[in-house]
């Protein structure tokens, strides 16, 4: 078949089948987005390239597979730079599909030239520039490969716009061979960690985003239940144990229960899966889980040792891992340890004050999880929210819970919602957000209403940077210098000014019927909740402190 390289890549992406496509056209795109007009992909049309990145995001978080983005040269590729460095900290599989300058006009600074290699080197897992539409034929469903295999990550294809419009002769369209898992584990590595998990008194299981990117949900549970072994998951990890699990010990770290990190500290054997002894999971790093002997499983090879020393370090998959280690360890049971974390349990488990009141932080997210659809992705913005939903929502399906863990990018639950409510229409999304997140995308309320996702957005608006606040009040002398709006706008108002329906639970003296309401409503909506300033996130572990010297 004669096409051109833009009719390749879009015919390529149909046969992929990834998901709705997110972006916003530009001059060097253009001749892509005339190959979208022929074709029978959903594209979305995001009101911001860092936008569309994040919707992609969403997509490839709830379906495992690489989500597409789109941007012209220049101003779109770097307003995609935020969206490309989130999912390379959270290994989420992304293909951004980046516009060039003709080729005879690279290096000549060229108008919306930039150099973009230079650009997303350090925050792409890979970065191709085209330079003859016959490449594509292999680069296609490699950058697919690269982006989905081992530790997923984001790939930029930089693709000059002479390249999309040159005409080129294909028998077949390229096929994509699928993601390539790591090697299978060492069967003596597997059976040295076997026998270390027989011998421990007091093991605990550590699981991070490895486990979810390899869809390895299942197996934590039965490892976990054959060995009876205690989990914690860092806040990435959050719903692959039910929350009201026996053996789930919930999230650890600097906003985790007292009695989890109390647990860590006292453990003898930390089993650590797809996770990598972050700061903001192990406090102080030399007395996290210092009594432990360690077992580090993870798909990058550059994680195993890289901040704390095992004594015994697996390169695999999370899945093969958990598969190998399910069939050689033993059936256990260990009633003392289980009375020692039930002890724990009851005497500094997690203040949640308010969890009666709609009005206060986990009274409204207790009611929003009564009235949500068991599968529908969860998603947040990034700060005080972020941190009450990671402690006590009750997820109870694995793949949906949609947040920003290395970068913290505020901006990012709006976007990653509408893309997860595209790919699942019927359970939809749930978005919980704080006034300063929201602001930093407000524009795709604008896609929302145009695509009427079923997304609906929890605004816990405390007219602050809640966070910041938090952490002026208990370090910096309470001195509030740039955290507090002076002039706070009316986002319910500018909601419905971009055409999202929006209730506003001050204005009632029944806001559970409020939200009961809303819920019931199909498509889009905004449900404004007024929390007070003075709310905080508790327990915190404060910088350079241990997990179990954490305030509050």
């Amino acid at each position: 078949m004669d096409i051109n390289g833009a009719e390749l890549i879009i015919r390529f992406l149909e046969k992929h089948k990834p998901g709705p496509v997110a972006g916003i056209p530009g001059g060097t795109v253009l001749p892509l987005y005339r190959a979208l007009a022929d074709s029978t992909l959903t594209h979305v049309l995001a009101r911001h390239e860092q936008g569309a990145g994040f919707i992609a995001q969403g997509v490839a978080r709830v379906s495992g597979r690489a989500g597409v983005c789109i941007a012209t040269s220049g101003p779109g590729i770097t307003n995609t730079l935020t969206a490309l460095a989130d999912a390379k900290a959270d290994s989420v599989p992304l293909l951004c599909l980046a516009g060039q300058v003709p080729r005879s006009l690279i290096g000549t600074d060229a108008f919306q030239e930039v150099r973009t290699g230079h650009l997303v080197d350090s925050i792409s897992k890979a970065h191709f520039s085209v330079r003859h539409a016959e490449d594509l034929i292999e680069l296609l469903p490699e950058a697919l490969r690269i982006a989905e295999s081992g530790r997923p990550g984001p790939v930029v294809l930089e693709l000059p716009k002479d390249v999309q419009s040159q005409r080129l002769h294909v028998k077949t369209l390229p096929d994509y061979v699928g993601a390539q898992r790591a090697a299978a584990p060492d069967a003596e590595a597997i059976a040295q960690a076997a026998q270390l998990i027989a011998q421990a008194q007091k093991p605990v299981l550590y699981i991070g985003g490895g486990v979810v990117q390899a869809r390895a949900q299942a197996l934590v549970q039965q490892l976990a239940e054959r060995a009876d072994l205690a989990v914690t998951s860092t806040l990435m990890a959050l719903g692959t144990l039910a929350q009201a699990h026996p053996l789930n010990l919930g999230m650890l770290g600097m906003h985790g229960a007292r009695f989890t990190n109390l647990a860590l500290d006292e453990c003898d054997l930390l089993i650590a899966i797809g996770c990598r002894f972050d700061d903001r999971a192990t406090g102080r790093l030399d007395r996290f889980a210092a009594k432990a002997r360690v077992i580090h499983i993870d798909a990058d090879r550059r994680e195993l040792g890289k901040l704390r020393q095992p004594q015994l370090a697996i390169e695999a998959d999370a899945y093969h891992a958990l598969e190998a280690l399910c069939a050689a360890v033993p059936p256990q049971t260990r009633s003392p340890w289980r009375a020692r974390l039930a002890e724990l349990r009851r005497d500094h488990g997690l203040s949640t004050p308010g969890a009666d009141n709609p009005r206060r932080p986990y009274g409204l997210i207790r009611a929003v999880a009564a009235l949500a659809d068991p599968a529908a992705a969860i998603s947040t913005d990034v700060g005080q929210h972020q941190m009450w939903v990671a402690q006590t929502y009750p997820f109870q399906r694995e793949g949906r819970w949609l947040t920003s863990g290395g970068l913290g990018t505020m901006g990012f639950g709006l976007p990653a919602a509408i893309g997860a409510a595209l790919l699942q229409p019927r359970a939809g999304a749930i978005c919980f957000t704080g006034d300063g997140s929201l602001m930093m995308n407000v524009q795709e309320l604008a896609t929302l209403a145009e695509t009427q996702a079923n997304v609906k957005i929890v605004l816990m608006d405390n007219q602050a940077l809640g966070m910041v606040r938090q952490q002026q009040t208990l370090s910096y002398d309470a001195r509030y210098v740039g955290s507090l709006y002076r002039h706070p706008p009316s986002l319910a108002h500018i909601a419905e000014a971009f055409g999202v329906p929006a209730v506003d639970l001050a204005c009632s003296r029944e806001p559970l019927r409020l939200l009961r309401d809303a819920f019931a409503q199909p498509g889009p909506m905004l449900i404004r909740a007024p929390i007070a300033a003075e709310e905080m996130v508790l327990p915190v572990v404060m910088p350079g402190a241990a997990n179990v010297e954490a305030v509050g």
